[in-house]
């Protein structure tokens, strides 16, 4: 049992600084000093891959495409079209008003129609920086990380704004790792801060891929709890 933003960083090479997993069900912020995640500073975010899916499937619906095409589309070909198509625009407002910033991709469902995405291509994860977009009252993922970043003691700060890694398949969409840099050296503008964001081809997995580096090490043979021990404690142990 561990924490998925801590194993994260792991896959990175790293055990301190700032997680931003965005997955399936639900996307968390999570500040990592050495080895040990900061309960205050880790936050929590609805938006995620499954509400961006449908997300998705609702705009298309109101697009000038074949609404019985649309109406028969199955989920699973529709996350297939969203890692296909989207993208995370650096620009959002600025590309909605100015269309000759759309770049229209087709995607060929299974049945033979072919649909074209418009907009819809860089609207669908925007949620994920304004997530009132979904009806969500929340600050997005960027803003979360600024408040991570804040909660932090001011000596681990440099090492945390200089490791932030990226995990989850829904981190894996075109233009979000400069997106999350583009909005965290606006948040940090004042403070003389420069913001990286680390990106990486296996991000999408990082936390299983953390998971096996991290319970491999030498150093972490000690920890394992037996059955035993389990049995006698309770879940409770694990603590």
């Amino acid at each position: 049992v561990a924490n998925t933003g801590f194993l994260s960083l792991c896959a990175y090479g790293r055990v301190t600084g700032l997680a931003v997993e965005a997955g399936a069900a639900v996307s968390h912020i999570t500040s990592v000093c050495m080895g040990q995640t900061q309960r205050e500073a880790t936050f929590r975010l609805g938006v995620a891959g499954g509400l961006l899916s449908g997300y998705l499937h609702s705009l298309l619906l109101d697009s000038p495409n074949e609404p019985s095409a649309l109406k028969a589309l199955k989920r699973k070909t529709v996350i297939q079209m969203k890692k296909q198509c989207c993208y995370v625009s650096m620009d959002y407002e600025g590309d909605l008003q100015n269309q000759g910033f759309h770049h229209p991709a087709r995607f060929q469902a299974p049945d033979g129609h072919c649909i074209t995405l418009d907009k819809e291509r860089f609207c669908c994860p925007e949620p994920l920086f304004q997530p009132e977009l979904l009806h969500q009252s929340s600050p997005g993922l960027h803003y979360l990380a600024w408040q991570s970043l804040q909660k932090v003691p001011d000596h681990t700060k440099g090492d945390m704004v200089g490791n932030i890694v990226l995990s989850g398949g829904s981190s894996m969409f075109p233009g979000f790792p400069e997106r999350m840099c583009l909005e965290l050296n606006a948040l940090f503008h004042d403070t003389g801060c420069q913001i990286q964001v680390l990106a990486s081809p296996e991000q999408g997995t990082a936390a299983w891929a953390g998971g096996s580096i991290a319970a491999s090490l030498t150093s972490f043979q000690q920890a394992w709890m037996a059955k035993g021990e389990y049995e006698e404690h309770g879940a409770e142990y694990v603590h």
